[in-house]
């Protein structure tokens, strides 16, 4: 499946202002509610919806299949997909981080 396959599938953003992940209490990436983040923002409110807010390997594990194609290119561009490259950093580091949904 493609990318826009699969947020079509996901939850709606309707609402959302954006997502802050915080480590402990402290703010250390966000993804706004703006164009060319939207559909971002969809993955991570899944993620929130789904790992019961919390990024961690399983959750960062997902994410990466829920941006398909994207991760590939991420993967292969690093720097140019910020929020996939956390999602990846996540992983490589075993991080555990909270996603807090901006309404």
């Amino acid at each position: 499946m493609t990318f826009n396959e699969i947020l079509s599938m996901l939850p709606t953003i309707e609402g959302l202002r954006g997502i802050e992940v915080l480590d402990s209490d402290k703010v250390i990436h966000q993804i706004p509610a703006v164009e060319g983040k939207l559909g971002s923002l969809r993955v991570y409110n899944a993620l929130a919806e789904q790992f019961a807010e919390k990024l961690d390997r399983q959750s960062a594990e997902q994410g990466l299949i829920w941006f398909a194609e994207h991760t590939v290119d991420a993967k292969a561009n690093p720097g140019k997909h910020p929020n996939i490259d956390l999602l990846l950093k996540v992983i490589a580091q075993n991080l555990q981080y909270r996603l807090r949904r901006l309404k």
